[in-house]
């Protein structure tokens, strides 16, 4: 373990050289690289650091005790030394975790996108309880959400709504969120007072930047078309909308939230670049089927992964067991007991795995 850190310490330091050599000033590419990869490091350089000064602060009160001492003096080398040894052993915990394998796109900012599945209307109002959920939980981060398309009922639902997030850390936390969400509540419309069950699917999309996913002009076919819905004069009278077409793969995205058809464009080839790149993840990640038995958050979307009950006020997530009653909180953004309690049974399996 200590050469491990040992080995990430002398490259967060070369790292800190190079951002400061000019030749890597003046290299956009590089400029980014490097500092991504440093930034990457941080936390277990610091970690390292911080173990580094305790295992040393040990060993000296280790061997003032050696030393000839009153009894007073020698009451409060071992009080330190007490604390010490549990400071070393927290680190080394916290270390531990530090070292397991990174999910290459935590750092990545999400495209999101939610549909409204089984339960007609019911659903769709379900969806978009899950998108002011979402962007509840973003504006808790701190976190910057894009509205990308949306296509809505008549009652104020969406049968789908695709939105990006942006922030630190934005996939590390929200890539758990994929699955098939479940709801357990009497709807507006029902006059018998009878709980209905209706579903709605929840993708969580790492955004892929250029780099990683190139798309070719010649792959897509582009069509415009007049926007519908809310919007003003320009609805229905410029040709605004864009539909994109990957021709490879037949995926079609569509973008009509935007008044610029330029805007509407540079939207939709970001939710393509996304789904693009999740399909080559996923193809990946079926090559390593085994790593996958330990993550929680990248499995089959359409296997149900949590159920929200209002007449119990119950949320209940199936992967893990862990039921809670504070549904209204939870709607409103306060997911972090939940995806904090995911992480840690994810972080458990990994450790055991390792050992």
């Amino acid at each position: 373990m200590l050469d491990r850190l040992e080995s990430i310490h002398q490259r967060y330091e070369e790292l800190s050289r190079l951002l400061c050599d000019p030749e890597v000033i003046n290299d956009t590419n590089k400029l980014r690289t490097y500092s991504k990869e440093q930034s990457s490091l941080e936390e277990q350089n610091q970690a390292y650091l911080e173990y580094k000064e305790v295992v040393e602060q040990y060993q000296d009160a280790k061997q003032m005790l050696e030393e000839k001492l009153d009894d007073e003096m020698r009451e409060l080398v071992k009080v330190e030394i007490d604390e010490l040894s549990e400071r070393k052993d927290g680190l080394e915990e916290k270390i531990k975790i530090l070292l397991l394998p990174k999910d290459p796109n935590d750092d990545k900012n999400v495209i999101v996108e939610i549909r409204g599945a089984a339960g007609g209307d019911e659903a769709a109002l379900f969806a978009s309880n899950l998108y002011r959920m979402y962007t509840r939980y973003a504006e808790r981060q701190r976190w910057k959400v894009e509205l990308l398309e949306a296509n809505s009922t008549g009652l104020g639902g969406f049968k789908e709504v695709i939105f990006s997030i942006q922030g630190h850390g934005a996939y590390s936390r929200l890539k758990y969120e994929s699955g098939a969400h479940r709801v357990q509540r009497v709807p507006s419309t029902e006059s018998g007072g009878r709980i209905h069950t209706s579903t709605a699917t929840v993708a969580v999309l790492p955004e892929a930047e250029d780099v990683e996913i190139e798309i070719h002009d010649k792959d897509l076919r582009i069509d415009t078309f007049c926007s519908s819905g809310p919007g003003g004069q320009s609805v229905n009278t410029t040709k605004s909308a864009v539909r994109i077409t990957h021709l490879p793969t037949g995926i079609v995205v569509s973008c009509q939230d935007e008044k610029s058809q330029i805007k509407n464009k540079d939207k939709a080839l970001r939710v393509l670049r996304a789904r693009l790149f999740d399909i080559k993840q996923q193809e990946e990640m079926a090559k390593m089927a085994d790593a996958r038995k330990t993550q929680v958050g990248t499995g089959d979307r359409s296997e149900r992964i949590r159920t929200y009950n209002f007449p119990q006020s119950r949320v209940t997530d199936h992967r893990i067991g862990l039921t809670l009653h504070k549904l209204d909180l939870i709607l409103d953004g306060d997911l972090n007991e939940i995806i904090d309690s995911l992480i840690l049974y994810e972080q458990t399996e990994l450790l055991q795995n390792a050992n």
